[in-house]
């Protein structure tokens, strides 16, 4: 059972709004199955974000280019059948909302609407405030990212931080405020310095979720592998690793290894029996 007071209660957007009226910070996973989604929603998470990343933490991608809509909405499906608590974001890929308003339209709604998802998250600032504005008016609540934006990061000259310069912090402060504008109602803000993180958590109305943007944002977000220690290509600045779930869990089929050709495993206690009077009987009839 969940150690959340409010275990039962859905968390929808109305909800996390309160939670950065009332000061209440909000923690944020992403998670990709049905069983890491039980997990993370009984611990009492607030929003799970099925992320583009699973292309590299589940799929084996050297980034998240590669995925595909179909891809995230296969793992979209089994997190909502797992969770009872939880706001479940759905990321849409890349080019599934660059081209068009209509093709942003129709991709967000397969996410929202087959996947079941309660909103949909997208990568952009002030260039993309009409397809923000497109969803939004479809109806389907629009979860920003801007900062480092992990889709277009070969543009950006590869995973560095931004906003540095004081141009660069002003455009990222102008897609946040351009993209509450438009109707997002909350923002993820990936590796910027935590000042103007700071800045923009005060500027706008909406949650802000940090990953690589400090303490000063509303909540804060971390890939499930990257906290848990599953993920071993690399590990940015802004991860916290929890435990080391990798080593644990290598050790633990080394040990299965071991009890097999040794014949520990199975013991008496995982194997079946037949009554002593039918052994003989059965080895009778297998000899005729």
């Amino acid at each position: 059972m969940s150690s959340h007071p409010e275990a039962t209660k859905k968390l929808l957007v109305a909800d996390l709004h309160k939670m950065k009226a009332e000061g209440k910070k909000i923690s944020m996973i992403t998670a990709y199955s049905y069983p890491q989604s039980l997990i993370v929603d009984e611990a009492g998470i607030d929003i799970i974000l099925v992320g583009d990343s699973l292309g590299m933490v589940e799929l084996g991608y050297r980034d998240t280019v590669p995925v595909t809509m179909d891809e995230m909405l296969n793992h979209i499906k089994p997190v909502v059948k797992a969770v009872n608590r939880a706001h479940i974001v759905g990321d849409m890929p890349f080019m599934s909302y660059n081209i068009s308003e209509e093709q942003a339209v129709t991709n967000a709604g397969i996410l929202y609407k087959d996947g079941g998802c309660d909103s949909i998250k997208f990568e952009g600032g002030k260039e993309f405030v009409p397809i923000a504005e497109a969803i939004h008016k479809a109806g389907i609540p629009v979860f920003g990212h801007i900062g480092l934006t992990p889709q277009t990061a070969a543009m950006m000259g590869g995973f560095k931080v931004q906003g540095k310069s004081i141009d660069a912090a002003k455009s990222v402060l102008d897609d946040a405020l351009a993209l509450e504008a438009a109707g997002a109602f909350a923002l993820i803000l990936e590796a910027i310095p935590q000042q103007l993180a700071k800045i923009i958590t005060e500027k706008v109305k909406i949650p802000t979720i940090g990953i690589g943007g400090g303490v000063h944002c509303d909540g804060q977000v971390l890939v499930l592998h990257d906290l848990l220690g599953l993920f071993k290509r690399f590990t940015p600045k802004f991860v916290k690793v929890y435990t080391d779930a990798y080593t644990s869990q290598v050790d633990a089929v080394k040990e299965f290894i071991a009890d097999v050709q040794g014949e520990s495993f199975p013991a008496a206690e995982h194997s079946f029996n037949m009554k002593k009077e039918l052994v003989e009987d059965l080895k009778r009839a297998l000899e005729r």
